[in-house]
């Protein structure tokens, strides 16, 4: 694909510090207690648009930070915490400064997907037989991770496609969702084989506990809409939570738009299982396929086909490897 880089990448390097013992993660606490809450971003590295709304969020929080005014440093107030604990932070932080523009999606990750790696039998493995930064760093953030009560997670795609929530596969998740409210799109599903994603960990991902967590997928990459909706997506997160000033809340989120959300439902996962796959045609994000045993790929010699008539197709990956999801095919659940 062409790339065009639309956005600007920020400079995050402020936060390393972070104010919790943990680089790149900050904790706020309101003055009435309520749940601990996180915004993530960059557990891809070159997924920006959560860095975008993330370096936002902490320069709206820090109260009598300097800022320049007409070239002049002043000092200006932020935004409160007023009911329980704001986290915010960045994950893949080495994959997001080995970012290239002249090869951009080699900093997807450093040297594996760190939105794999969260059961527990890869976190707890012993460090001789199983180690990567990522997985370092996941092992860092990972007591963290278990304060928090409700999560919501910045990602963008690969291809331009309409933005998409990840609700997991419990009730909860979908709740979730539509309780944020945007994007209009929320995909039910149950991940991929490579690995367990961050918001399906522990208790995210378990319909009997009470945390809960949502992955946005807020649009290509690099467009200039996925930091403008990352942005939004918190606002509402944080709106539904009652944790921030309402009044700021509102200003900032502004005239509102009512939205019908359209769920699709994930009936079958595509895994690469050989060497040599190939797409029959290049397929878009949420197209829909009316024919049910249609040919959509080659997995080696094996033919790939929809499972169903109106087959909803998700997030397609254009060169999938070995062992990779190539799309996930589902249906829109009928309201």
């Amino acid at each position: 694909m062409n790339v065009v880089i639309e956005t600007q990448f920020p400079d995050i390097r402020r936060w390393q510090d972070g104010n919790t013992g943990l680089p790149y993660v900050w904790r706020f606490v309101g003055d009435t207690a309520g749940p601990h809450v996180c915004v993530n971003a960059l557990v891809h590295g070159n997924e920006v648009c959560g860095a975008i709304a993330a370096d936002w969020l902490l320069r709206e929080l820090h109260a009598g930070v300097p800022v320049l005014h007409a070239g002049v440093p002043v000092l200006r107030a932020g935004v409160r915490v007023l009911r329980g604990t704001l986290s915010v932070v960045f994950a893949n932080v080495d994959a997001y400064h080995s970012f290239d523009t002249l090869r951009p999606f080699d900093s997807r990750c450093v040297d594996e997907d760190f939105n794999r790696l969260w059961d527990i039998t890869t976190l707890e493995a012993p460090h001789e037989l199983r180690d990567s930064r990522e997985l370092r760093r996941a092992r860092e953030l990972r007591p963290f991770y278990d304060t928090v009560d409700h999560l919501i997670d910045l990602h963008s795609m690969l291809e331009p496609a309409p933005p998409i929530a990840l609700a997991g596969d419990t009730e909860k998740g979908l709740a979730l969702a539509r309780a944020v409210g945007i994007p209009e799109h929320i995909l039910v599903d149950s991940g991929h084989a490579a690995g367990k994603r961050l918001r399906d960990y522990a208790g995210f991902g378990d319909q009997q506990s009470e945390k809960s967590a949502l992955l946005v997928e807020c649009g290509q990459h690099w467009e200039a809409e996925a930091g403008d909706l990352a942005k939004q997506v918190v606002l509402r997160f944080l709106r539904h939570f009652d944790v921030l000033d309402p009044q700021w809340v509102a200003k900032d989120i502004g005239v509102e738009k009512s939205m019908m959300q359209r769920v699709v439902d994930i009936s079958t996962v595509v895994t690469v299982t050989a060497a040599g796959f190939q797409w029959i045609r290049p397929l878009r994000g949420l197209e829909v396929i009316a024919e049910a045993g249609t040919r959509v790929a080659m997995d080696g010699e094996v033919p790939v086909r929809t499972p169903h008539a109106d087959a909803v197709m998700v997030m397609p990956v254009p060169n999938p490897k070995l062992g990779q999801t190539a799309v996930r095919i589902g249906r829109f659940r009928k309201p």
